[in-house]
C-alpha cells in the first residue's frame, strides 16, 4: 500500500503553535519530540516530501485545524533524542541506531478560522477520521484524501 499522502499533526499551542511555526525562519520547523512508535514509524517510513498536513490544536480551549503544512524533509534521526539537555532525550537511542525520527514541515496557510474538533465531529463524511475514533491519541496521523478536502473546504 501506497503511503498516505495527507497526515494530521497534532501539537499543544503552549508547547508550538501554528504561529510559533509562521514566526520560524522560512515558515519551517522540524517535528521533533514525537515518542509513539506508530506514530515514529509514520514520519520514518511513510511520509514523503511534498506530503500535506493538518496543523492541530489540542488541549486548548479551541481544539481543532488551525492550517496546512507541507512536508519539506523526510524522516530523520530526532537529534533532540541525544541531547541530555532535551525534554526528548532518550538515552535508549544511539546516533548508530537511532529510535526516533522527525521529518521538517512548513506552513503553508494559516485558517482565518479554525475547523474545530466538535464541529467535526458533527459530519457524517469525516466519521472514519483516525483523529475521531474513541482512543485514538496518536500524535502523528494519517488522513484520508476526502477527510483532507472536506476539512480544507470546511476552512474557506
Amino acid at each position: 500500500m501506497p503511503a498516505p499522502e495527507f497526515w494530521l499533526f497534532k501539537t499543544e499551542p503552549s508547547v508550538f503553535s501554528i504561529e510559533d511555526l509562521e514566526k520560524s525562519p522560512g515558515k519551517t520547523a522540524p517535528w521533533e519530540g514525537v515518542r509513539n512508535y506508530q506514530a515514529r514509524n509514520f514520519m520514518r517510513d511513510q511520509m514523503k516530501k511534498k506530503d500535506l498536513g493538518f496543523l492541530y490544536h489540542s488541549n486548548t480551549k479551541e481544539t481543532g485545524i488551525y492550517g496546512i503544512v507541507e512536508i519539506t524533509k523526510e524522516g530523520y534521526p530526532d537529534a533532540f533524542a541525544f541531547d541530555t539537555n532535551s525534554n526528548y532525550f532518550d538515552p535508549k537511542s544511539k546516533k548508530e541506531n537511532p529510535t526516533w525520527y522527525m521529518v521538517d514541515v512548513k506552513l503553508v496557510r494559516k485558517f482565518k478560522k479554525p475547523v474545530l474538533l466538535k464541529d467535526m465531529k458533527e459530519f457524517p463524511q469525516l466519521r472514519e477520521m483516525k483523529l475521531l475514533q474513541k482512543g485514538n491519541r496518536l500524535s502523528v496521523m494519517p488522513v484520508s484524501k476526502i477527510e483532507f478536502d472536506f476539512i480544507k473546504s470546511l476552512s474557506q
